[in-house]
């Protein structure tokens, strides 16, 4: 297996790069990965409960400094006493630390949701027309797949440059799959085959015949779409065999499937899964402990099905949220904003077991060489979303893209992250 290609890569020291793949830049033509796929815990995790424990200064109430457990490099909040539903952190860093690269000590700059979600998926903090790195990327690898981005909430901009697409649920997308039936249903078409076949001809030959006929902008335009709706509706029909016909409860397992499907039909290149409610001012560590095993279950749960749709070692996955949680307890027994956080990362030439960077007794941010990435409180740098999204565009391969050109980041030369991927 490739994943275990990797492995064994990594443990000689050998380091590889994600893998570029083909570029889906024909209508209907499948997209082969890799496949990116963004996991946000919106409203603002809880870092000491998951990868970057505190047992000191009442930091936290359920664990002591003798309690942090350890998996390889992670050391995380031991959970599994705690939840009553979802994955314990014991679980996800025993199935996936082997994997895993955890980036602490994440300066967010800010304390507020909009602006930190903005920054968080774009790598810029003062500008509203950024697109989120998903619909860069999306647009960069494959601008002409039908669902080329995909999202289900959370900062979802895409600077102009892709199509964002929404499917709420699965049974949507059955219907998106197959329009050309009734309530997507295959046993119910509008046309028959042959009429479908006179159709695409048509259209076909009508395309070939006006590329040479000067038209107006309008029309052209319409005639375009009109073309591209009918061969897009036909790729969308690959999806149909990868939708599950028994359909999980779960809110990020219901995203993976739509997500996880798309991308094994080729028709999508990169997924925004979300789910909220994180913001815990009131009664924090019951909040933290129902949200953040049902956060890793679903991160679980898409790994797990990649696997058995053969696309796991594909995958790219990034791990984040806006913010962190204060270190100390409010009169509500909740935690307010923080603006010093965590990011992690795995997957396709992603070297895990990695810890970089790290917060102080006090949960700040403590400073970073960015040649090195080990601590370096005298002349380290102050980690930023930017940091991590130029990291990203070079792993992607997508840093000399013109899309990528049009949406720079400014980090300074001697502040590029260097080794982040291993």
């Amino acid at each position: 297996m490739r994943r275990d290609f990797l492995k064994c890569c990594t443990l000689a020291g050998l380091g590889l790069a994600c893998p570029g793949g083909r570029a889906a830049t024909k209508e209907g033509e499948a997209y082969e990965g890799p496949y990116y796929v963004v996991f946000n815990a919106s409203g603002g995790w809880d870092t000491t409960y998951l990868m970057d424990p505190k047992g000191i200064h009442e930091i936290n109430r359920l664990y002591q400094e003798g309690d942090i457990l350890t998996q390889g490099a992670h050391k995380f909040a031991p959970t599994a006493k705690h939840i009553a539903a979802g994955m314990s952190n014991e679980d996800f860093y025993k199935e996936f630390g082997s994997e895993l690269v955890t980036l602490n000590g994440l300066d967010y700059s800010v304390n507020n949701h909009a602006p930190g979600a903005r920054y968080m998926a774009t790598g810029k903090l003062d500008s509203l027309a950024y697109p989120t790195f998903a619909a860069l990327v999306a647009a960069c690898k494959g601008p002409a797949c039908p669902i080329s981005y995909l999202t289900f909430g959370n900062y979802s901009n895409t600077g102009n440059v892709v199509a964002m697409s929404r499917v709420p649920y699965p049974q949507s997308l059955q219907r998106i799959a197959n329009a050309d039936f009734v309530d997507g249903n295959v046993r119910s078409p509008y046309h028959e085959d042959f009429v479908l076949e006179s159709i695409n001809q048509a259209l076909d030959e009508q395309q070939a015949g006006r590329a040479s006929q000067p038209r107006l902008p309008r029309v052209e335009r319409a005639q375009s779409m009109l073309y591209s709706a009918q061969i897009n509706s036909k790729a969308m029909q690959r999806v149909t065999p990868y939708i599950p016909k028994n359909i999980p409860k779960e809110r990020l397992s219901q995203q993976a499937e739509i997500t996880l499907a798309s991308f094994k039909a080729g028709v999508c290149v990169s997924a925004n899964l979300s789910i909220g409610q994180f913001d815990s001012h009131a009664n924090n560590d019951a909040d933290q402990m129902k949200l953040i095993p049902e956060f890793l279950a679903g991160i679980a749960y898409l790994l797990r099905r990649a696997e058995e749709l053969k696309i796991r070692d594909n995958l790219v996955v990034i791990i984040q949220s806006e913010m962190g949680r204060t270190p100390t307890y409010n009169k509500g027994n909740g935690k307010d904003h923080w603006s010093v956080g965590s990011i992690q990362f795995l997957g396709a030439g992603i070297r895990g077991n990695r810890v970089i960077g790290a917060t102080d007794d006090g949960q700040l941010h403590v400073p970073l060489n960015a040649q090195s990435l080990a601590i370096d409180k005298d002349r380290g740098i102050r980690v930023r979303p930017e940091h991590i999204h130029h990291a990203l565009r070079q792993f992607a391969g997508i840093e000399d893209h013109p899309f990528s050109k049009k949406f720079p980041l400014g980090v300074k030369k001697e502040e590029v992250l260097q080794g982040l991927w291993g």
